[in-house]
């Protein structure tokens, strides 16, 4: 079976909420990466940022559709948090702020779906 076969028989059979915190896995891994970098590896830090805020976008317009079956109160606070992020991000890329506060903002999002998914499987 090749490696690509393989993540999609591995993508079909995660529920939503394991595919969502492998996600914020990896975006946030790229982010504490490019917190790693030196400010002149543009490019590399860009890429991570840019990711970090167009997951966080995606995730803002998902919430924002009157279908979403979040709580509403759940659902602006996310929307309030991506348009954070959004501005967050462009001062870290003006070199006016850190990467610091991204990651953390991942990973409680993380441990939210975590303690979301061991409540589920109980």
């Amino acid at each position: 079976m090749s490696l690509q076969a393989y993540q999609q028989a591995a993508t079909r059979a995660e529920n939503p909420r394991d595919m969502e915190y492998r996600l914020f896995a990896q975006v946030t891994r790229a982010l504490m990466e490019a917190a790693q970098l030196d400010r002149v590896e543009v490019a590399k830090r860009v890429d991570a940022l840019d990711w970090n805020r167009r997951m966080w976008a995606t995730l803002g317009a998902d919430c924002a559709n009157p279908n979403n079956g979040l709580p509403p109160a759940l659902r602006a606070s996310f929307i309030s948090l991506s348009i954070w992020v959004s501005k967050h991000t462009t001062l870290v890329i003006r070199n006016r702020e850190e990467i610091e506060p991204l990651i953390e903002i991942n990973r409680m999002i993380m441990q939210g779906l975590a303690s979301q998914g061991a409540q589920a499987a109980a």
